[in-house]
């Protein structure tokens, strides 16, 4: 079974505390879906090309179903009410080679 990626990249942070909320909630919602942060960057970053200084999460989970899955839920549906406008991002779930 192929693995499933969330590739989210910040393209704006406009409230630093709605973000900070988020990640609260968000973290324990990916537990039982068996997220596993592969990247969480804060510190260094290089972008090229098209790429912006901006936060990138990769999240890596058993499957591409469970990814998806994890989206979906309702735990993971609150965090994003409390993420509301504050920041706008580039989310993609993707299924590995």
């Amino acid at each position: 079974m192929k693995k499933g990626y969330w590739v989210v990249v910040y393209r704006s942070t406009s409230d630093d505390s709605a973000v900070k909320a988020y990640g609260a909630l968000a973290v324990p919602a990916l537990q039982p879906f068996g997220g596993r942060f592969l990247i969480r960057s804060t510190g260094q970053l290089q972008a090229h090309e098209a790429g912006m200084q901006q936060r990138v999460v990769v999240v890596e989970f058993d499957s591409y179903e469970k990814a998806t899955a994890a989206y979906e839920s309702a735990a993971y549906k609150k965090a994003l009410q409390a993420l509301g406008s504050g920041a706008e991002r580039d989310f993609r779930i993707v299924e590995g080679v």
